[in-house]
């Protein structure tokens, strides 16, 4: 597969998210779900991403489920994890960015991936009461102690993102980005482009939305978070759904499927850009997989920029979850 620069780390222009895999989107089987994570790496998937958080009702089951996946073949990899977000253990939900935690949480992240080092470690919510520069000042020393390689940040405005880099080079910036969403390019792109730092692209496919697969609410089970989501509301669905027919019309002409067409889109974008799509079927990762090799031309751009982001109806997250982001 193409490869990609995220700051100093060479990565597969297309990697593979795993919360989904573990919590979300209703039940799932980690048999199956090791064999996508086996089955991406055989395909040339480098990029592994993965969070502490992610586990139900258990945080910590996704990293796990991923080192066991990938053991075999360590040190091919790119695995990235992220700390921020505490629940679990009769703890009240919280972020947490202290320095203190920072470390506490590479050491358990490390454990459960049965890793001595993290390629990519990400704070994934900032609590805008603790200073940025003493959360990546913890982080660069987790860096020097060789327990991480890289730094990254998750959904953070440009001004930390500038005040995390002058403490230490930050490799990428993982966000929300997808034809659907695009608050991306207002400023944290050219910021993140002035630095160096690459665009990790998460939900590259609208949760779904823009693969065509979610006809309504009904094909989502009881489980499933995006029954919360405003986008997937009985309210806004119906209109977004009609969004989702130019996807459609252009992938039917090109001969591809949707979702396809949408991450050869953002592969578009820029070089700089790596989009991370989850899957916990290995019948959709080869579908996903088969964009990178899918090249757009101009007029399927231009129909492509003429669905307006702003037309989207709903928010992108409910809005608990929205108001961590952007710290």
């Amino acid at each position: 597969m193409e490869k990609r620069t995220l700051g100093g780390l060479t990565v597969s222009a297309l990697g593979l998210g795993c919360m989904g895999m573990s919590v979300g989107y209703g039940p799932a089987d980690d048999a199956t779900s090791a064999s996508v994570i086996r089955r991406a790496v055989e395909r040339g998937v480098t990029l592994i991403d993965t969070a502490d958080a992610y586990g139900s009702p258990q945080p910590g089951h996704n990293e796990e489920l991923v080192g066991r996946a990938v053991a075999d073949r360590r040190d091919d990899l790119v695995i990235a994890t992220k700390f921020g977000l505490r629940f679990g253990d009769g703890e009240p939900f919280r972020v947490d960015s202290s320095p203190e935690y920072a470390r506490a949480a590479c050491d358990a992240s490390l454990k459960r991936l049965g890793m001595e080092t993290v390629d990519l470690y990400y704070l994934h919510r900032r609590d805008p009461a603790v200073p940025i520069e003493d959360t990546v000042g913890a982080m660069a020393e987790l860096v020097a102690a060789g327990k991480v390689r890289h730094l990254g940040l998750s959904e953070v405005s440009a001004a930390t993102l500038r005040a995390a880099h002058a403490v230490h080079p930050i490799a990428a910036v993982q966000v929300e980005y997808s034809l659907f969403t695009r608050f991306v390019e207002d400023e944290l792109l050219d910021t993140c482009r002035e630095l160096g730092v690459g665009i990790v692209a998460y939900s590259p496919l609208g949760r779904g939305l823009l693969t065509g697969a979610v006809t309504s609410r009904a094909d989502l089970s009881e489980d499933d978070n995006r029954l919360g989501n405003p986008r997937f509301s009985d309210e806004h669905l119906a209109a977004n759904l009609r969004l989702v027919d130019v996807v459609r019309e252009v992938a039917a002409e090109k001969g591809c499927t949707p979702a396809q067409l949408a991450l050869a889109w953002l592969l578009a974008r820029g070089e700089d850009i790596v989009p991370i799509p989850g899957t916990r079927r290995v019948s959709a990762l080869e579908e996903n997989l088969a964009a990178a090799q899918l090249r757009l031309d101009e007029s399927e751009l231009a129909r492509l920029a003429s669905i307006n982001p702003e037309a989207v109806r709903g928010e992108r997250l409910a809005a608990a979850p929205l108001a961590r982001t952007g710290h």
